[in-house]
This record gives structure tokens, C-alpha cells and sequence, in this order.
């Protein structure tokens, strides 16, 4: 093969990748507006961003806090791929599995069952769910997790994903592994100590 022939399938490998990636966001999207997910924050600011957890910003911008944990997903699911895989899965289908899963995620975060449960079991006591730009934020973050995790070792992918659980706790008192634990079962303590006094 010619080296102009390779370059020529690996263009083609890209454009077909990231035609998937934008299938799956389409579909995403389409399925978060079918539940009446509004776009954009309704609180009236149209920054790109919001830091503040308890405003009525938090999960309505592209960035928020939140954004650690899905770097997180990223991060967690091309280890996990890895572990399960090795190199029988090419990291083109690797890509497309964890868009698939994040986008899954994302759809049903936002069903009013997994709204209810965030807010009878986590922090998120006035959570209504993510409007759709915060939700294409968060895939677009897993994507980066992905990314970063490819280009680092794999032990490094593991620390990084560390970091940023403990860059969590100490900015917001939660995190992903925290999110979860709450999420299935609800420690009391663990509440109170994310609750600002």
C-alpha cells in the first residue's frame, strides 16, 4: 500500500467516525426534545457556562461542573473497554460504544423516573433535568475523556481519572463514584456532608 493510500483510509477512517458521532448526538437530540428537554437554560443567561450547583443554571449550559464527571465517563469506559476487549476492539468501534453509552446515559438522566430519583436521593433537590445543550456538553466531554485516555498510558488514564474525583469532592462535594453510591443507595451522612450548612 502507498503511503498516499494510507493517508487516504485514514481520512476516510476519521470522516466515517465522526458521521457515526454525529448520528448518535442526532438521535440524542432528537430523543431529549421528544421529552420536552428545553435547549437552553430558561433562566435567561446565555453564558456558555454556569459553576454554581445550586442555581437554576446548574445542568442547563454547555459547561458546568458536572462536566468533570463525564471527562470521567470517557476516561472510565475506555479503561473498562480496554480491560474487557484489549486490542480485539479497534478504537474507532471503541469510540462509537462509548458514544452509544453516553448518549443512552444522557436520554435517560432525563427521564422523569432518574429526575425523581436524583432529587428524593441526591443533593440535586430541585434537579428538572438537563436542557439538550448541556446534555450535547456532556457527550462532547466523554469524547474528550476518550481522547485524553487514548493518548496517555493506561495507568495514567486510571490517575486521571482519580484527579478529577478528587478535584470533585474538594469544588462541589461530589463526583461521579458519589453520584452513583447516592444513587443507589443514599447514605445520610454522605448528604448531610455535601449540604452547605
Amino acid at each position: 500500500m502507498s503511503s498516499e493510500s494510507g493517508i487516504q483510509g485514514v481520512e476516510y477512517n476519521i470522516r466515517a467516525l465522526l458521521s457515526a458521532l454525529a448520528i448518535i448526538a442526532a438521535v440524542m437530540v432528537g430523543t431529549l426534545y421528544a421529552q420536552n428537554r428545553v435547549w437552553w437554560c430558561e433562566a435567561g443567561d446565555m453564558l456558555p457556562w454556569s459553576f454554581d450547583i445550586w442555581s437554576p443554571h446548574n445542568s442547563q449550559h454547555v459547561i458546568d461542573p458536572y462536566s468533570l464527571s463525564h471527562l470521567e465517563h470517557g476516561l472510565g469506559l475506555y479503561v473498562l473497554l480496554r480491560l474487557l476487549f484489549g486490542k480485539r476492539l479497534s478504537y474507532t468501534c471503541l469510540v462509537i460504544v462509548v458514544a452509544v453509552i453516553e448518549a443512552s446515559w444522557e436520554v435517560i438522566e432525563n427521564t422523569e423516573a432518574v429526575i425523581q430519583r436524583y432529587r428524593e436521593a441526591t443533593i440535586s433537590l430541585d434537579y428538572s433535568g438537563d436542557s439538550i445543550i448541556n446534555s450535547l456538553g456532556d457527550y462532547a466531554s466523554c469524547l474528550m475523556g476518550v481522547a485524553i485516555a487514548r493518548r496517555v498510558s493506561f495507568r495514567n488514564a486510571v490517575i486521571a481519572f482519580a484527579v478529577l474525583e478528587v478535584i470533585s469532592l474538594f469544588w462541589i462535594r461530589d463526583s461521579l463514584l458519589i453520584n452513583i453510591v447516592m444513587l443507589i443507595y443514599p447514605v445520610d451522612a454522605i448528604r448531610n456532608w455535601q449540604t452547605p450548612a
